[in-house]
This record gives C-alpha cells, structure tokens and sequence, in this order.
C-alpha cells in the first residue's frame, strides 16, 4: 500500500505563490510516476501535471504550463507542485497520485494511488 498526504494548501491573491507538498508512505514510491490533479467546484477532476519515477519526464496542462512546477524529493519522499501567479480558476481541491505504469501518463484511471487533497483558493 501507499499512503499519500498533501498539504500547503490555503488562500491566495491572484497573482500570489503557493507550493503544495504530497508526503508519501508505504511501498518504495520512488519507483512510481506521480502527478498532481485537481477538482474545480462543480467541475469534474482534471490533470494538472505528471513527473516520471526519475522526475527526468515531466507534463503539464496546457492551462498551468509555464506557471506551475511539479518535481519530486525521491530521498525524502515527497511531492511538490510550486505554483506561481495563480489564477482564480485555479482554485480547486488539489490531489497527489501516484502510478505504476510502463510510461507516464496523465490518465487518471491508471492512478492507483490518491491523497485526500488540499483545498487551494484563489480571490482575485
């Protein structure tokens, strides 16, 4: 089993930073491809960005690429995503996920692994 924590979530003015931590437990995670995903109010949970187990490959959204980071600390076992310049559209619960694929993907059916979120808020 793998266990997954986000945290770093809160309120921010539009144009403001945040940076999202995914702590993970259990199985060695370092061998998973992890991504970040997100669920809007009243919209379905879409990708936002994917890393490889090596964090060598990485995709992004086309509405958070060149604004948001995602990269990962395989020796402390953690997650980030480092939003810049947020958007209030960004605002959504964000959750970690963590995947055992042959290539890494942005589809969320092959995510065997998911955090409870972190509600980001974003005013303008």
């Amino acid at each position: 089993q793998v266990q997954l924590v986000e945290s770093g979530g809160g309120l921010m003015q539009a144009g403001g930073s945040l940076r999202l931590s995914c702590a993970t437990s259990g199985r060695t995670v370092s061998s998973y491809d992890m991504g970040w995903f997100r669920r809007a109010p009243g919209k379905e949970r879409e990708f936002v960005a994917a890393i490889s187990w090596s964090g060598g490959k990485t995709y992004y959204a086309e509405s958070v690429k060149g604004r948001f980071t995602i990269s990962r600390d395989n020796a402390k076992n953690t997650l980030y995503l480092q939003m810049n310049k947020l958007k209030p559209e960004d605002t959504a619960v964000y959750y970690c996920a963590a995947a055992r694929t042959s290539q890494l993907t942005i589809v969320q059916a092959l995510y065997n692994y998911w955090g409870q979120g972190t509600q980001v808020t974003v005013s303008s």
